[in-house]
């Protein structure tokens, strides 16, 4: 489509490099931390999460001031939905935000000497497992609804801490986010999931993000006043 909106171009190219790095830090940090482990696969869990929350705050505030740095398909529905973004420039977020993420897989696989893609035998399929991806991105959406209004500048702390404690507490581990999700089907490594269980991680994730907007539609009134700076305030490279 053409990126014919003002500053179009640039906020898409930003969300297309922020979520590349995106995943090069949490699929190499999962290869690394794989690999160092020996075996203890709960080190090798909190490494990666503390990899990839350091790297998702360090992104969010590097990105957010030329595109809202939302990486993430669900979020941009979601402010798209509330009127923070024209569909038109939500498409455009969600194609960089994709093809992002499949860059970030394979610069993630070339740092390691692995093939570019390489189909996931990941198992994810239990129902306990689509619910925790439902419960994972239902709470990082009522995080970013919920302290975008009140402390705006806060969002990319909140943000990578829900990450964090999602990676735990969450039994799918807390992907959160379907471009993530498909990005990581090509990856077979400790961070991957099945290509068959994509699509209802991805259903999940959705219906997660759908219930947060709603709900804090209904708890803040004048919620749609917020969708225009989230996920953090920016001047959309105009």
């Amino acid at each position: 489509m053409p990126l014919t909106a003002p500053g179009l171009l640039r906020r898409a190219v930003a969300e297309l490099v922020g979520t590349s790095l995106l995943l090069a830090a949490v699929v190499g940090s999962g290869v690394m931390a794989e690999r160092l482990a020996g075996g203890n696969t709960a080190l090798a869990l909190l490494a990666n999460t503390l990899a990839t929350a350091a790297a998702l705050v360090a992104l969010l505030l590097a990105f957010g001031p030329i595109s809202g740095a939302h990486f993430n398909p669900a979020v941009t529905c979601a402010d798209a939905a509330l009127g923070g973004l024209a569909w038109r420039d939500a498409a455009a977020y969600a194609a960089a935000q994709l093809a992002g993420a499949f860059a970030g897989v394979a610069l993630a696989h070339a740092m390691f000497g692995l093939p570019a893609f390489s189909a996931s035998t990941h198992a994810r399929s239990t129902g306990g497992e689509i619910l925790g991806e439902a419960v994972a991105t239902f709470g990082l959406l009522a995080v970013i609804w919920g302290v975008a209004r009140a402390r705006a500048n806060a969002v990319p702390f909140a943000v990578s801490a829900w990450i964090a404690g999602a990676y735990w507490f969450t039994s799918s581990t807390g992907f959160a986010n379907p471009a993530v999700t498909l990005a990581r089907a090509a990856s077979d490594t400790f961070a991957g999931i099945r290509p068959a269980d994509a699509p209802a991680f991805i259903a999940a994730q959705l219906a997660g993000a759908a219930c947060a907007t709603l709900l804090f539609r209904w708890l803040r009134p004048a919620l749609p006043a917020t969708a225009r700076d989230l996920v953090v305030p920016h001047g959309g490279a105009g």
